[in-house]
């Protein structure tokens, strides 16, 4: 895969907050500076795609204005509400064009009953194996890149059998499960459900204004002011989700947990983490 992946865990900074933490110095620093130096820098041709919304104007105009901040001007929004528009010629010149597609949050269902298995899915799978592409999605978003999908669940309802909801995502990474948000809605219990149901998958769990950037779909780095959260279940010695009738309590046992902030690293095949240096961190904090 010559393309970047670059999943999101929601509420990444746009520049557009009263606090200090979503000034333009800290937008310029943060993860959707990282989306457009991927992307090619400031002249890359960037889509938005606000399907999962039900606010798609809103989000649209919001994310217009910071990539404007960052000195972006070929920017354009795509609201597709019908898989019919996801063939259209002029929609699929749009996206054969860009340098950088992102999926905004909302509902990861929309992304996959609109988008999936469409014209434009495929021209995205195409971009991402033969160009350098940036994909890069927020919340649902990133959810939706995953081939086994979270599609709901209460965090209270989680690591009860059946609490979490799973469906087909979009497939763009075949060996993880994402979920957004992860500490400030709490969803441990939610992804730990989901990997126990399918341990053969890695989950990541992004905290909000926090990514990946994930090259040649192994290469993983940290970015954004939180942590991303990577639970393995490689070595579980118990796990009896498979023989549990739905409502009973997951007893799982010997699941692996990272923990990794900005500029740490991880590299899926191997499943190994690589953690900055102190070193690293007082060049950084100087």
């Amino acid at each position: 895969m010559q393309g970047i992946l670059i999943p999101i865990g929601g509420n990444e900074d746009k520049g557009i907050g009263k606090n200090e933490m979503y000034t333009l110095e800290f937008i310029g620093k943060g993860i959707l500076a990282n989306v457009v130096k991927e992307s090619g820098g400031t002249d890359a041709k960037i889509v938005v795609i606000t399907t999962a919304s039900s606010i798609p104007q809103e989000i649209g105009q919001n994310y217009m204005e910071a990539f404007n901040k960052l000195g972006c001007r070929n920017v354009i929004i795509l609201d597709i509400r019908d898989r019919e528009k996801s063939e259209e010629p002029e929609i699929l010149q749009i996206i054969l064009d860009a340098d950088c597609v992102l999926f905004s949050g909302g509902d990861q269902s929309k992304i996959v009953d609109f988008i999936g298995a469409t014209s434009l899915h495929q021209l995205l799978f195409k971009k991402l194996e033969q160009t350098h592409f940036v994909l890069a999605g927020t919340s649902a978003g990133a959810m939706c890149m995953s081939k086994e999908m979270i599609k709901g669940g209460h965090s209270s309802d989680a690591l009860f059998k059946g609490g979490v909801h799973m469906r087909d995502g979009m497939g763009f990474l075949d060996d993880v499960i994402i979920d957004s948000h992860f500490i400030q809605r709490g969803r441990f219990g939610r992804l730990t459900e989901a990997v126990a149901t399918f341990p053969h998958l890695l989950g990541i769990g992004l905290a909000e204004d926090t990514g990946l950037i994930i090259r040649n779909g192994n290469d993983c780095e940290v970015v954004g002011s939180g942590m991303v959260i990577i639970f393995d279940p490689s070595d579980l010695q118990h796990n009896n989700v498979a023989v549990l009738k739905p409502g009973l309590p997951v007893s799982i046992t010997n699941l692996k947990v990272n923990i990794l902030a900005d500029g740490d690293k991880y590299f899926l095949d191997e499943r190994r983490v690589a953690v900055m240096t102190l070193e690293e961190y007082d060049r950084i904090q100087a």
